[in-house]
C-alpha cells in the first residue's frame, strides 16, 4: 500500500472518531440550546473555552515529543518516560485548580459556580491519563482500536449529557422524596455537561486499561531533558494557538458591548453557536492531524519525502474546499441545528471562520517543516504573532463590532500564521508545493459561493437556491476530478516502489 493510501486509511479512521466527536458535539448544539437560554449556552462555552489551555500545560508537548523520539530510540522507554512527566504535571495542575477554584471562576465570570473548575479539572486531570495511551496506538498503527475507543466514550458522553439534564429531573419531579431529589440542583447545568465529561473519561480509561497497565513508573531524566528541549517551544505554540482557538470567547464575555455579564454571555452563547456550523472543516483538519502527524515523522526517512507531502497538500486543500462549499452553500439547512433562532442573528460569521480554518488547516499542514527540522522554536514564534494579532484585534473591536470582531481576528491570525510559516519553511525545508494551483481551487470555491450569495439576493426560492448549490457543488468536484485525473488513479493504485510503507 503506497504512503498516501496509508495515509488516507488511517486519516479514515482516525477521521470517524473525529468526525463522531464533532458531530456529536454537534448533535448537542439543537439539544443544549433548545435547554439552555442563550447566557447559559455562553457560561458553558466559556469553561470549556478554558479547558484547552490546561490541556496545553498538563500535555506540555509530551504527545508530539512521543512522535518525535519514539520513532527514532526505545519506544517503551519514551513510552514510560513521556507519561510519568504527564502524571507529574497533571497531579500539580488539578491541586492548584481545586485550592483557587473561587478566584479562577471570578476571573472566568462564572462567580455563582467555582464548583464548575473544580469538575473541570477532573475532566482536564483524567483527559490528561489517556493521552500517551492513545498516542502509543496511533504510533503502533492501531486507529480502528483508537476510533473504537474515542466513539464509545462519546457515546456515553451524550447519553450522559441527555440523562442529567432531561432523564433525571423528570425522574425527581415524578419521585420527589428520591434520594436523588435532595442533591440535585436544577441550576447546575453547565455542571452536569461537565459531570457527563468526567463519566466519558473514566469510562475511556477503562478501554485503555492493557495501555495503561503496560506503563512502569520508569523515569529516564536524560531522556525526559531531551524530549522537554524539543517540546518546550510548543507549550508556547499550544498557548498560541488556544488564544488563537477559543481565548475569542473568554474575551467576548470581558468586553462584548452586551451592558452587563449576562448580556455577555448572551453573545458568546450566539458565537459559540454559529461557530460550530463551521463543523466540517474543523473535522477535516482534525482527522488529517491525527493521520498525519506519526505519517510525517516516520516518511521523513524516504527519498521522495517532500514530494509525498506535496501531494497530501494538494488533496488536503482540494477537501478543504469541497467542505467549505458543502457548508456555505447549505446553511440555511445547517442553520437549523441550531435550535433557538434568537441565536440566527451571527449567521454571519460562519463564512469568514470557515475560510479562518482553512488557513489552519494548511498551517498545520506546513508546520512539518520546522518539526522536522527541529526547530519548533520557530512554530512557536508563529503562533505568537498570530496570538498577538488575535487579542489585538479583539481587544480594539470587540466593543465596536462584538463577535465579528472576533471572526475577523480569526481570519486575520490563521491567515498570517498559513502566509509566514509557507514563506519561512520554503527556505528552511523547501517542498515542491503545486502552489498556484492551490491558490486557483481556492479562488475558484469563493467565485463559486459570490455566485451563489447573487442568487441568494435575487431569488427567496428555496428550490431555486437548493438546485443552483448542488450544481456548484458538483461542477467543482467533476471540474477537480478532470484535473487531477491521473493523480487520483495513481493515488488508488497499488504502489511497489520504494515509496511503500508495509503495514
Amino acid at each position: 500500500m503506497s504512503s498516501l493510501k496509508k495515509l488516507a486509511s488511517q486519516t479514515l479512521w482516525y477521521g470517524l472518531s473525529s468526525i463522531a466527536a464533532r458531530f456529536i458535539s454537534y448533535l448537542l448544539v439543537p439539544y443544549l440550546t433548545y435547554k439552555f437560554t442563550e447566557s447559559a449556552y455562553g457560561e458553558m462555552s466559556i469553561v470549556y473555552s478554558f479547558i484547552p489551555f490546561l490541556n496545553v500545560i498538563v500535555t506540555h508537548g509530551m504527545e508530539t515529543a512521543y512522535f518525535r523520539f519514539g520513532s527514532k530510540e526505545n519506544e517503551e522507554k519514551i513510552y514510560h518516560t513521556s507519561s510519568f512527566s504527564m502524571m507529574m504535571v497533571t497531579a500539580i495542575v488539578l491541586m492548584v485548580l481545586i485550592k483557587f477554584s473561587a478566584p479562577i471562576a471570578q476571573l472566568l465570570q462564572i462567580t455563582a459556580h467555582p464548583e464548575y473548575i473544580t469538575l473541570m479539572a477532573w475532566v482536564v486531570g483524567l483527559d490528561a491519563l489517556a493521552a500517551i495511551p492513545f498516542s502509543r496506538l496511533r504510533m503502533e498503527g492501531k486507529p480502528k482500536k483508537f476510533a473504537f475507543i474515542k466513539i464509545g466514550g462519546i457515546l456515553l458522553n451524550i447519553f450522559a449529557t441527555y440523562f442529567f439534564i432531561s432523564m433525571l429531573p423528570q425522574y425527581i419531579q415524578t419521585h420527589p422524596n428520591s434520594i436523588l431529589s435532595s442533591w440535585y440542583k436544577p441550576e447546575w447545568a453547565v455542571g452536569y455537561v461537565l459531570l457527563a465529561g468526567i463519566v466519558q473519561n473514566v469510562f475511556v480509561l477503562l478501554l485503555l486499561r492493557k495501555e495503561i497497565s503496560a506503563l512502569r513508573f520508569s523515569f529516564d531524566f536524560d531522556l525526559w531533558k531531551q524530549m522537554m528541549l524539543y517540546s518546550l517551544p510548543l507549550i508556547l505554540v499550544g498557548f498560541g494557538g488556544m488564544i488563537n482557538e477559543t481565548f475569542d470567547r473568554i474575551m467576548l464575555g470581558w468586553w462584548a458591548p452586551g451592558g452587563s455579564p449576562d448580556a455577555n454571555k448572551a453573545i458568546v452563547g450566539i458565537y459559540s453557536a454559529c461557530y460550530k456550523l463551521s463543523i466540517l472543516i474543523t473535522i477535516s483538519v482534525q482527522a488529517f492531524r491525527m493521520g498525519a502527524e506519526p505519517f510525517f515523522f516516520k516518511q521523513a526517512a524516504e527519498g521522495n519525502a517532500q514530494k509525498t507531502y506535496a501531494r497530501v497538500m494538494k488533496f488536503f486543500v482540494i477537501t478543504l474546499c469541497i467542505m467549505f462549499l458543502m457548508v456555505v452553500l447549505y446553511l440555511n439547512i445547517w442553520k437549523e441545528f441550531i435550535r433557538n433562532p434568537a441565536m440566527y442573528v451571527g449567521l454571519s460569521v460562519v463564512p469568514i471562520l470557515l475560510i479562518a480554518n482553512m488557513f489552519l488547516g494548511v498551517y498545520y499542514n506546513l508546520s512539518i517543516w520546522y518539526k522536522l527540522s527541529n526547530k519548533t522554536m520557530a512554530g512557536a514564534w508563529i503562533t505568537i504573532l498570530g496570538a498577538v494579532i488575535t487579542i489585538a484585534i479583539n481587544f480594539i473591536a470587540i466593543p465596536y463590532f462584538s463577535y465579528m470582531a472576533s471572526a475577523w481576528a480569526t481570519f486575520f491570525c490563521y491567515g498570517t500564521m498559513m502566509f509566514v510559516s509557507y514563506k519561512w519553511g520554503q527556505k528552511v525545508y523547501p517542498i515542491p508545493y503545486a502552489t498556484k494551483k492551490l491558490i486557483a481551487y481556492f479562488v475558484i470555491t469563493l467565485l463559486l459561493y459570490g455566485i451563489y450569495l447573487m442568487v441568494e439576493w435575487i431569488t427567496k426560492n428555496n428550490t431555486i437556491r437548493l438546485s443552483i448549490a448542488t450544481f456548484e457543488l458538483i461542477a467543482f468536484i467533476v471540474f477537480v476530478a478532470r484535473i487531477e485525473k491521473k493523480e487520483l488513479k495513481t493515488l488508488l493504485q497499488k504502489n511497489t516502489s520504494a515509496s511503500t510503507i508495509t503495514t
